[in-house]
């Protein structure tokens, strides 16, 4: 009697489910493909919510059932919550986070994002009181995603009872998922359903590529979506900050650093075995086979110019500074002495300071003031760095930086040195980072300020 009871409760449990699936995807097309992903599971054993990895989605029936008889939407709800954080890979989480602060974060991004999309199905009770609280909220933290809600709170230190407060309001499922290895999983038995072995999907990065692709479509979509004028602000703002290209600013300027590297021979060192086996062979003739050799682009000579026009701030400046030379010291091409030019400039060249050792670059650093603060121009860097160059200050510059914070003149002529330019994000308006165009002469970085 029991087990019939039992799976009776899964059957319909089950229906629930897909009904749920079914309202999402008349009313969300552009979802079709994230609604679809999971394997489900029922396994009360598990959870005594609903719980999702990215792969497989179980919950325990009967928490389906009771979360239908309070409210027929509160399933549909719960569903769409789940699958939101896959395809804001939430489930993909760093082992040191701090699991309570991130488990809340996400959640408040989530909710947020369903109340904002303002569909009378996805409307529950204490949605009221989850705008309420977000309304004072959201002016606190720019660009409303779990990562940014997360080091605010990180940095506000909530209170224990304000977290557990606020968790209970804005939780809909179970992160316990989230946290477990593939082993554990495994010995859990998580993929097993109704008896039957599943097999995981082994490999992450697949997982996370499909999710990846799935938020991108949506993205595409849902942009149609609302210009047809429909509401999905907060939705759209977290797949834009899915899609975002993380850049490591580290990695991009060591290539830059080191790029065009070539192979060559090396008529000063040869292979002694081929020497020695001439002499042995032909008594009085070596044989010679010249050795190939890396020739390394030694960056002994560049240039930081640094646009002092706009509102990117002295710290700012300084940590970009000391990281690009950190970064530029690390590299197996970088001499310990060196000809280094410091140039800020805004529409005209406001200073220059060269840098030849660690310990004048230190004390540079302990005094370096901005200088400047009117238009922007790049052109005059370029004018006044060629003019070093035909100066001989150069024996071979081989590269150049250009941190800035907003748009400018370029140079119509390519130099004769390799250019990046490194763009700061503009907070309060981030989607116009994909405006900002570079040469093709020259290589473009977008960053956040905390990639710095």
């Amino acid at each position: 009697m029991e087990q019939e009871k039992q799976i009776k409760t899964e059957k319909v449990a089950a229906e629930i489910i897909q009904m749920s699936k079914n309202k999402l995807l008349v009313n969300m097309r552009f979802m079709d493909m994230a609604l679809n992903q999971f394997r489900m599971s029922p396994r009360p054993d598990l959870t005594p919510f609903s719980a999702c990895d990215g792969d497989v989605y179980v919950y325990d029936p009967v928490h389906i059932l009771k979360a239908y008889m309070l409210d027929e939407n509160l399933p549909i709800r719960n569903f769409l919550h789940s699958v939101l954080h896959c395809v804001f890979k939430h489930f993909y989480v760093n082992t040191l986070v701090d699991q309570t602060m991130w488990d809340l974060a996400c959640d408040i991004a989530v909710e947020s994002a369903i109340n904002d999309l303002e569909l009378s199905f996805l409307n529950i009770t204490k949605a009221k009181e989850q705008v309420q609280f977000f309304d004072l909220f959201k002016n606190k933290v720019k660009n409303v995603s779990a990562e940014k809600i997360y080091r605010y709170f990180l940095d506000e230190k909530l209170s224990d009872h304000l977290v557990e407060k606020l968790s209970l309001l804005f939780k809909g499922d179970d992160h316990v998922l989230w946290y477990l290895t593939e082993t554990q999983k495994k010995k859990m038995n998580l993929y097993a359903s109704h008896g039957e072995a599943v097999k995981p999907l082994s490999n992450m990065l697949l997982l996370l590529q499909g999710w990846a692709d799935i938020a991108l479509r949506m993205q595409t979509e849902l942009e149609v979506f609302m210009l047809q004028g429909k509401g999905a602000g907060l939705l759209t703002q977290n797949l834009r900050e899915v899609n975002r290209e993380r850049y490591d600013y580290s990695e991009f300027l060591k290539k830059f650093a080191v790029r065009a590297e070539m192979m060559k021979l090396n008529p000063d060192e040869f292979d002694y075995n081929f020497y020695t086996y001439g002499l042995a062979l032909y008594e009085n003739m070596p044989l010679i086979e010249p050795l190939e050799y890396r020739e390394v682009k030694r960056i002994r000579e560049f240039v930081i110019a640094i646009d002092t026009s706009g509102s990117t701030s002295g710290s700012l400046v300084q940590t970009f500074v000391q990281k690009t030379y950190n970064i530029l010291k690390s590299t197996e091409s970088f001499f310990s002495k060196i000809n280094l030019h410091i140039i800020q400039c805004d529409a005209e060249i406001q200073e220059d300071v060269k840098i030849t050792t660690q310990q004048e670059f230190d004390a540079y650093l302990k005094q370096m003031q901005l200088h400047g603060l009117g238009g922007t121009d790049f052109r005059p860097v370029f004018a006044y760095v060629n003019h070093l160059v035909d100066k001989k200050e150069f024996d071979n510059l081989k590269g150049l930086i250009y941190f800035t914070d907003g748009y400018g003149s370029f140079p119509q002529k390519t130099p004769p040195y390799d250019t990046a330019f490194v763009f700061v994000e503009d907070e309060q308006n981030p989607s116009t980072s994909n405006n900002y165009e570079v040469p093709s002469w020259a290589m473009k970085l977008v960053l956040r300020k905390e990639e710095l």
